[in-house]
């Protein structure tokens, strides 16, 4: 296993390659990022852009193949019911929240939930955090209501409201990268090798830079050194896109978000284009449906998907399909509907007897308040109080412990949608 390909020539440069795999692998990804491509900043500068991503491909990894292989091989055990996935984090992680306090806040609430979900569910847990890469966020529209660039997270420009602020920078790649690696080494000093890393496969200039090959061989893949854990969201999961893409052509394993739009059929492509081998576990599939839509959309998906032979791992994000505009104007989501949309996701895979793998959840050790309801009681004339996240809302720490025990409940049969509305 080795860097793919290292520098002067870095990933597009065929003549630095090592074995004939890398002239394939340097094809093959040349063709994936010049594909129709959504979600990208318009570098002002694309020759800054070619210097950055130079002076990257000669940093350090900040994840290693066996740390991803050791994780691909806990998802193959989701995959077959043996095992259940906790992913949560931060919706944005930034700059100046990279510190060590912030850092053990959102640990340790993962480790609450995952010692609660032990506890009560009898499988063991795999844990994921959304950290030491998730700087990246796909938004709806290109500029702000002022008319400025829209904030696209700290790895490409800066939230405050300035033209200058708001140019997409292209060495923010590197502070970000810098970040991310004084974060991984806080996980691997806390989490004991028990928790792995993850962030949306979003900003392709970035995800390009820091790569492994596996092999020589003809079935030949890459290895993020970025992340253990990538996901391709919402918006975009086009199928003739660079994302897809990029993501067929890498060894770890990969998640895809599937809103209420994704019919049966585009899930198995999805399906068949990233997991051509059928292999437990290499593709997670996270329903984002709404409490509203989950029951009916889902179960046609499920069905067509395990007819097709796949093993993958079925993954509820309850938190996205469910943000409204509060009527004080704060974006929000209330607790009662992410349990409701986690108690339908329970009862699609009860009733077809499939297993519900796992949830991926935006939460913060933090006492914020972002999300309403809850035992906490969290109301709109609450939110402005700690409504600190840099994009969407987060449940709080009492909120995520408390969503860990319904969740446990959900797993050992005793929970029901009939528990929303407790605050």
């Amino acid at each position: 296993m080795r860097r793919f390909p290292h520098p002067p020539g870095g990933v597009d440069d065929p003549a630095h390659a090592r074995c004939p795999a890398d002239q394939r692998l340097s094809g093959r990804l040349e063709e994936a990022v010049s594909r129709p491509a959504a979600q990208q900043p318009h570098w002002p500068d694309p020759d800054r852009v070619n210097a950055v991503v130079a002076e990257l491909r000669r940093v350090d990894p900040i994840v290693t193949p066996a740390e991803t292989a050791g994780l691909a091989a806990r998802l193959a055990s989701v995959a077959r019911g043996e095992a259940f996935l906790l992913q949560g984090g931060d919706c944005a992680e930034t700059f100046a929240d990279n510190t060590e306090a912030h850092l053990l806040a959102n640990l340790g609430v993962l480790s609450r939930m995952s010692a609660v979900l032990t506890g009560a569910g009898g499988l063991p847990v795999v844990s994921i955090a959304r950290m030491a890469g998730q700087y990246a966020k796909p938004r709806s529209n290109a500029v702000d209501a002022a008319g400025l660039p829209v904030y696209r997270g700290d790895i490409v420009n800066s939230a405050e409201p300035t033209l200058a602020a708001r140019t997409p920078d292209p060495s923010r790649m590197l502070r970000a990268h810098a970040h991310a690696t004084d974060a991984m080494e806080v996980v691997r000093r806390v989490g004991a090798g028990g928790v792995y890393v993850s962030h949306e496969l979003l900003l392709l200039d970035y995800e390009r830079a820091v790569l492994w090959a596996d092999g020589c061989g003809p079935g030949s893949r890459l290895t993020s050194g970025l992340a253990h854990f990538l996901w391709i969201g919402e918006r975009t999961r086009q199928l003739g896109g660079a994302h897809i893409a990029f993501a067929e052509l890498m060894a770890n394993p990969i998640g895809v978000k599937i809103g209420p739009t994704v019919t049966p059929e585009l899930a198995v492509e999805y399906v068949e284009r990233l997991d051509p081998d059928a292999v437990p576990g290499r593709l997670t599939l996270v329903s984002r449906m709404g409490h509203g839509l989950v029951r009916d959309v889902l179960p046609p998906i499920v069905e067509k998907v395990n007819a097709s032979g796949h093993q993958v791992v079925w993954q509820c994000d309850p938190m996205h399909g469910n943000t409204r505009l509060s009527g004080n104007g704060f974006k929000t989501r209330h607790f009662d509907r992410v349990v409701d949309e986690l108690a339908g996701f329970f009862e699609v895979h009860r009733g077809l007897g499939t297993h519900p793998g796992g949830i991926h959840v935006e939460v913060t050790g933090e006492d914020v308040t972002e999300c309403l309801g809850g035992a906490c009681g969290v109301t709109e004339s609450d939110l402005p109080a700690r409504y600190l996240t840099a994009c969407d809302p987060r449940l709080n720490a009492e909120q995520s412990v408390e969503l860990a025990v319904v969740v446990a409940e959900l797993l050992t049969g005793r929970g029901t949608a009939g528990r929303a509305g407790s605050c």
